[in-house]
């Protein structure tokens, strides 16, 4: 009876460590995907901001 309580804790202990491992995993890829992203974002905004300034249409008031 006693190994069978210490063997499930052991495989309890086990599963909660292959959880843990995929979650983190998970969690540190959509982390750094967002930063990538917000990286690429903030550089797209950056450009369209220093060459827009030749498309930019005036708006002519009367």
């Amino acid at each position: 009876m006693f190994w069978k309580i210490v063997g499930g804790l052991i495989i309890a202990w086990v599963a909660f460590m292959v959880l843990g491992a995929v979650i983190g995993f998970v969690f540190k890829a959509v982390l750094w995907i967002a930063i990538i992203g917000g990286i690429a974002f903030l550089g797209a905004a950056g450009y369209r901001a220093i060459t827009g300034k030749k498309d930019s249409k005036q708006i002519n008031r009367y």
